[in-house]
């Protein structure tokens, strides 16, 4: 019997997950994506050309690895297919190689029509949601309105996209919200007529025929642990279950099958759009993290919000997913600071704590400990044993916080810039 290694994000997103997927999965037969829609943006980056993916999983890259979009995915066909005919270009056969789950939900042109409206009208309480519609499409997952994958091989289907739409409609005459759905109709059911081209599979036997095979399988996550639906910053945080019990309803497996779980953080904490940020440094420190560390969004472009490294935060996302591995990324943006800082608790209403608080929206203190900087350039570095002294002090800081072992060093954007430590 096999097992499905999980690796997720455990800060706010932008941790750097595609590249690592990218560096693990010439070990791996299969990668598959859990949660999540094309609002997440996983960066990729060899031979010094950059490849954003947003929906369809980070293997693709690698020859005979099998790609698995899972039922927890919401999917927009037009996103998709763009996608697709952007790694056509570049010679990559998906036909061969990826696989989508009849039960995966989809979003259509009124569901990004929604979440514009719903945003507009929140006013200054907008939640800073990227606009794709993956709110409104998980909302009708739930409500029990949604249509799924699977629904594209039916002959009503026509049928029960227009009610959808119509209904949608009505919701918007309500916001008062002017739009035009029909617009983009045309290109999404072009859309979906490349998805019917790919294999569409009930993806949660095919998920439990792999690991009855012994196949080596790594579920992707996307975005962050702390913009979990129901234990990250409520609300300002995505629509799914971004930590790891999310790939066992997400893929359709039983939690007896997940085997090791990777958790990426950043040497430094970012944020893209609204919501509480303890550590962020809305100054010049923060201005020169973002602009080293190139913290704009895969996704939006937007730019991120930056900060130093959260360990409350990031101790209480490693106890949710039961992480066994670390990886931290970009310590590399940290060369040129003298002084580094790490909080290692929180000062609430006077009180210091340790733990998350229930409302993490209340004025926050970060209770700081600080650490020498390395100031060297980290980047050509192939070992551990080459890196700054500085810089080993504060993994070694992070691993005995944690209890957990930092396994894996990314000095830099491309592939080969990854320290493996034994």
């Amino acid at each position: 019997m096999g097992k499905v290694d999980i690796l997720l994000g455990l800060q706010w997103g932008d941790e750097g997950k595609g590249k690592v997927v990218d560096v693990l999965t010439p070990h791996y037969n299969v990668i598959a994506r859990f949660q999540g829609g094309p609002n997440a943006g996983h960066s990729l980056e060899f031979n010094n050309i950059k490849h954003v993916l947003h929906t369809i999983p980070s293997g693709v890259f690698h020859p005979g690895c099998l790609n698995l979009i899972g039922n927890g995915v919401v999917i927009d066909p037009i996103i998709l297919a763009d996608e697709i005919h952007s790694l056509e270009k570049l010679g990559v056969n998906l036909k061969k190689s990826l696989k989508i789950s009849k039960k995966a939900h989809l979003i259509l042109p009124s569901h990004r029509e929604l979440d514009a409206a719903s945003e507009a009208a929140k006013g200054k309480g907008k939640i800073g949601s990227t606009l794709k519609g993956i709110g409104p499409t998980y909302m009708d997952k739930t409500g029990r309105n949604g249509l799924r994958v699977g629904d594209i091989l039916l002959p009503d289907f026509k049928d029960r996209y227009n009610f959808l739409k119509n209904k949608h409609k009505e919701i918007l005459r309500q916001y008062n919200y002017s739009s035009n759905i029909e617009q983009h109709e045309e290109e999404w059911f072009k859309g979906i007529d490349v998805l019917r081209q790919y294999d569409l599979i009930d993806s949660e036997y095919e998920i439990n025929s792999y690991i009855k095979q012994g196949k080596k399988v790594l579920a992707e996550g996307a975005q962050g642990s702390l913009l979990d639906i129901d234990f990250g910053s409520y609300p300002f945080v995505t629509s799914s279950n971004t930590i790891c019990a999310g790939a066992c309803t997400g893929l359709g497996m039983a939690p007896h099958a997940v085997g090791e779980v990777y958790g990426i953080f950043k040497a430094y904490c970012t944020r893209v759009g609204s919501g509480p940020f303890p550590t962020e440094l809305d100054n010049g420190i923060g201005e020169k993290m973002r602009k080293i560390g190139v913290e704009y969004g895969a996704t939006t472009g937007r730019p991120r919000r930056c900060g130093w490294l959260d360990l409350v935060a990031l101790k209480y996302a490693i106890m949710l997913n039961g992480v066994t591995q670390l990886i931290m990324t970009k310590p590399d943006v940290l060369d040129s600071f003298e002084t580094i800082k790490v909080a290692v608790a929180y000062r609430v209403n006077g009180i210091e704590t340790d733990r998350l608080p229930y409302d993490i929206n209340t004025p926050i203190e970060p209770v700081y400990r600080e650490f020498k900087g390395w100031m060297t350039d980290i980047s050509g570095f192939k070992s551990d044993s080459d890196l700054p002294d500085e810089l080993m002090a504060y993994v070694q800081f992070i691993e005995q916080e944690t209890g957990v072992p930092v396994k894996i060093i990314s000095v830099g954007p491309n592939r080969d810039e990854t320290i493996v430590r034994e």
